[in-house]
């Protein structure tokens, strides 16, 4: 095989039409062995080729008569010295950091292990057992792929309403999805799912990770996997269990997706995990970068750089500070958007990327993508806490980023729950949570808001279980949060009541209207629409099964509360004042008598300072003016929306509300009232309405 010295740029295997470039970094290696195999289990590769030229520590060479499809891995040889951070092991097979594509999934076995298992000194000591046929095969990728027209659509963020959802369990069990295409990319992309997606309104899918992952080994010796992917072992690979074949095949299929997906409308948001790897703690495997050179990717304890400092709870953290890890994270972004075409992301654990070594210190991350022409135009949203000292960050992102709005999430579910003194907060998440956003001068889509996430109990469990029921996962039931803000309204878990049906129903509904009443980007969680439950487990993350998987075979009253989701989310497509940009802010709308939101108590009147003091209050409503929009027309010509009054009680007992003057003339027209569901609005007659008990009223001005 002839080998040519070859380029440093760009990293990883690149075809050019004649051959493939090869390119790795390694700060600290005395050399590199690339390999080439035949055939994706095998352990001895086919071509072993020392990597001739070293460039600014990157190693590399050209192989003319490689070709797509070709598998190959590295081999780097350095001072295994755990003690200076150095993990060197010339014996472990280790996977690109760039490779496109995988051919398989790890394959769990002690020959993975730098160290010697079971040596008293631990990873002091050094293996030298071959780990190539437990370790995935990097696979060489042609990218030319026909996009044809496709074009990011674009949505603004204040018309953005997120549907969160996981590839394989949104169409597993899906009827309408051939048998070949469910748990997978394609299937995701087929006509039923689309369909159903349009249907209910929603302008984006956000997918829980895709990059290729890592099964734990404790959890592959239970039987169980890691469902949710967020253990990742190739920032540049889709993962190969969501697709028909491997091989690279996996890389065309994840953009056939999205440009199916685009050609709907929708954007395509990726749930991606950049602040840790699959390899975990120092006693991990050594299949990636910690072979590679694991005191430039990995932070290290100053003190003690044997030792990983760990923001994640997973056993390590990327070395974000250190300048060819931020560019491995930097060119594994834009390679999303740029290759495959993707519109944003949602970063896992972000405050991890901005850390610096000491405290209060930030990395450059937040500037290096501001300044980036290409990541600086997509949607980018944080999970705004991580488990390290001074993690919780709500509210600390600049401009240009959203984030999950955990404080949304649990005075929503406080409220409705009855618990006393909600109110006065409750107020500030419905119109955007300018308490936490407002102060670093971002707008009303800083907030995405969310009533229920992966990550915790679904819709239905949230008023079905006041307990975790993770007894699966086999953690004895002490994994997932124990306080979940539920409530079951007397039974835990189902039940034959109907009565008892029916208040559940209700409390769902009242959910869904008071998000898709807040200002702010919506969020929905995949499956919500239709009722799926996990049985009380709230930390699902292993459960590759019907616990976790959306199940399409539904009653009427599933059917009924999805056409429920889709009455409100067209209200908000309908009307700009609940999509507003600015903050409301209760001052008087110039040439009007109206307050752009009014706070109204039940007898007509606004509310008082006693009013937002009495912590036993658990009525609400919001009066929104109609011209306090702040959206442009396609005209130019500022658009006129309609006043709606949002009346909310949680209390125990019905309550007379006296409908608010307003200076227009008109009518009052009921739109929503969970207590009893219609998709058709009713006109109020006289002064007043009745409130039910446990209810929410959405009604609007008409002429």
């Amino acid at each position: 095989m002839r080998v040519w010295p070859g380029n440093p740029h760009p990293l990883g295997a690149t075809w050019d039409g004649e051959g493939v470039n090869f390119a790795l970094h390694s700060e600290h290696a005395t050399a590199v062995e690339l390999c080439i195999f035949d055939d994706a289990v095998s352990g001895e590769p086919t071509h072993r080729v020392a990597m001739p030229a070293a460039t600014d520590r990157v190693w590399h060479a050209y192989l003319p008569d490689v070709r797509p499809g070709t598998l190959y891995g590295y081999r780097v040889d350095g001072p295994y010295a755990p003690e200076e951070g150095h993990r060197f092991n010339r014996h472990k097979l280790l996977i690109d950091p760039y490779a496109r594509s995988l051919s398989g999934t790890l394959r769990w076995s002690d020959d993975l292990y730098g160290y010697t298992i079971g040596d008293p000194a631990e990873d002091l000591s050094f293996d030298r057992r071959d780990s190539a046929a437990s370790v995935p095969k990097c696979v060489v990728v042609d990218p030319a792929f026909t996009w044809g027209d496709d074009r990011a659509p674009a949505t603004p963020w204040n018309r953005t309403v997120i549907y969160e959802c996981h590839v394989r369990g949104m169409t597993a069990r899906h009827p309408g999805v051939p048998e070949e295409l469910r748990g997978t990319y394609l299937g995701l992309a087929s006509d039923p799912v689309v369909d159903h997606l349009l249907d209910l309104g929603v302008t984006a899918v956000e997918l829980m990770p895709v990059h290729h992952y890592a099964n734990d080994r404790r959890l592959v010796q239970m039987g169980l996997k890691n469902y949710w992917g967020y253990n990742t072992i190739a920032f540049f690979a889709p993962h190969i269990e969501y697709a028909t074949a491997g091989m690279g095949q996996q890389v065309g299929e994840f953009k056939s997706m999205v440009r199916t997906l685009h050609r709907a409308g929708l954007e395509v948001i990726l749930d991606v995990v950049y602040n840790h790897t699959g390899e975990g703690d120092r006693l991990g495997p050594t299949i990636s970068l910690r072979g590679i050179d694991n005191a430039v990717y990995y932070r290290l304890r100053p003190e003690a750089p044997r030792y990983l400092l760990d923001y994640t709870g997973t056993g390590n953290s990327l070395n974000i500070v250190h300048p060819r890890t931020m560019a491995l994270v930097m060119d594994s972004l834009r390679y999303w958007v740029t290759d495959m075409h993707v519109d944003g992301f949602r970063f896992d654990l972000a405050p991890v990327l901005v850390r610096g070594y000491d405290p209060g210190q930030l990395s450059s991350f937040f500037e290096i993508v501001h300044q980036d022409p290409v990541l600086s135009t997509v949607k980018l949203i944080a999970e705004p806490w991580d488990v390290g000292p001074d993690g919780y960050l709500l509210g600390q992102f600049p401009q240009g980023w959203a984030e999950w709005n955990g404080a949304y999430r649990d005075c929503v579910r406080r409220f409705w729950r009855g618990d006393p003194g909600q109110v006065p907060e409750l107020a500030s998440r419905l119109t955007g949570s300018s308490d936490i956003y407002a102060q670093t001068g971002r707008r009303t889509y800083a907030s995405v808001n969310f009533v229920t996430c992966h990550d915790g109990f679904t819709l239905t469990d949230l008023v079905s279980y006041e307990r975790r029921h993770n007894e699966a996962n086999g953690e004895g039931n002490a994994d997932g949060f124990p306080e979940n803000l539920s409530r079951n309204w007397g039974t835990e878990g189902p039940s034959d009541s109907v009565r008892l049906q029916r208040l559940r129903d209700r409390m769902k509904r009242n959910f869904l209207t008071t998000l898709m009443c807040s200002q702010g980007v919506r969020m929905l969680l995949g499956g919500d629409e239709i009722g799926r439950s996990q049985l009380g487990n709230n930390n699902a993350y292993c459960q590759d099964n019907e616990i976790s998987w959306v199940q399409w075979d539904v009653d009427q009253p599933a059917l009924d509360l999805a056409a429920f989701v889709r009455q409100l989310v067209s209200i908000v497509a309908e009307n700009p004042i609940l999509r507003r940009r600015n903050f409301l802010t209760g001052e008087v709308v110039p040439g009007t008598q109206m307050k752009d939101v009014t706070w109204i108590r039940p007898d007509g009147e606004e509310m008082k300072d006693e009013d937002w003091a009495d912590s036993e209050n658990r009525t609400l409503g919001m009066l929104l003016y109609g011209r306090a929009v702040d959206e442009i027309d396609a005209r130019g010509r500022s658009a006129r929306g309609e006043t709606l009054l949002l009346l909310l009680n949680a209390g125990m007992r019905p309550r007379p509300y006296t409908l608010p003057r307003v200076s227009e003339p008109g009518r009052w027209e009921e739109l929503v009232d969970t207590a009893r569901p219609s998709r058709f609005p009713r006109t109020v007659r006289g002064h007043a309405v009745n409130l039910a008990a446990q209810s929410s009223l959405l009604l609007r001005r008409t002429e």
